[in-house]
């Protein structure tokens, strides 16, 4: 008897050994997005898709403009404020107008020769996808990434306080969110704070984060403006194309 209940403790404590070996594991891939240094194949997207092919005109594929860039579109996945894939993200893809893709590719192309590419988040956005962000922002019992995206605010206040708009720039296709990493390890840049956190650490010229953390957002700010961008200055990650060729139209077409 006492051999048999020492054999049920040992599976017992071994049991709990793995649990525990499991628990770990999970948080640390649930809290691991955008850390600086990650590389894009343990955090970039690496879903195959066959696109549509069917984007109105004036419109472009972005990787193909820029095959270099890492693509890690957040709001098909879940890991964005939502908590969840958000309306019109019918797949992982970054769809530009095609003078704001020109634009960027020479971004690219200029931030390559000094060492880095570009991780793009988020590019055209379709206005069935803000007005899932309105919804979300209005129910008040939804607060599963307060945590992660806007631990000091109130969901409600995100429209006020600019983090979010009912008319997206996005939605008219020349405005982008993105960010930088390392060339040859395909490591994420330290910008100081994630991509679409909300609060104070994200502005531009917050001083929440170190003189490094502001040269790697310094060089994407003044890389973009060189070439025809402006930035805005309570999201260090977004800037739209000053010469935009659909300024006044917001287009609702699937991300697909």
């Amino acid at each position: 008897m006492k051999q048999h209940r020492t054999g049920k403790w040992l599976t017992a404590i071994m049991l709990l050994l793995i649990l525990g070996m499991t628990s770990g594991n999970t948080e640390s891939s649930a809290t691991a997005a955008d850390e600086p240094g990650q590389k894009a194949g343990e955090l970039a997207q690496q879903v195959s898709t066959q696109k549509k092919n069917n984007l109105p005109s004036g419109f472009v594929y972005l990787d193909e403009i820029i095959p270099t860039a890492q693509y890690e579109i957040r709001y098909y996945s879940d890991n964005n404020f939502t908590g969840t894939r958000v309306d019109g993200y019918k797949a992982p893809l970054a769809i530009f107008s095609k003078t704001a893709s020109a634009a960027l590719k020479e971004v690219s192309d200029d931030l390559e020769r000094k060492g880095y590419i570009l991780r793009i988040y988020d590019a055209y956005r379709p206005q069935k996808a803000v007005n899932h962000f309105v919804r979300w922002s209005q129910d008040a019992g939804d607060i599963k990434m307060k945590l992660q995206y806007y631990p000091k605010l109130d969901k409600k206040n995100l429209f006020k306080l600019g983090f979010i708009a009912k008319k997206s720039g996005h939605s008219r296709g020349s405005t982008i969110d993105l960010s930088l990493a390392d060339k040859k390890t395909g490591a994420l840049v330290d910008m100081g704070s994630p991509y679409d956190f909300f609060g104070e650490i994200s502005y531009y010229n917050t001083s929440l984060v170190s003189a490094k953390q502001h040269a790697n957002r310094k060089l994407l700010k003044d890389t973009m403006v060189k070439h025809g961008f402006k930035p805005y200055s309570k999201e260090w990650w977004h800037f739209t194309l000053i010469k935009e060729p659909f300024p006044k139209q917001y287009f609702t077409f699937n991300v697909e």
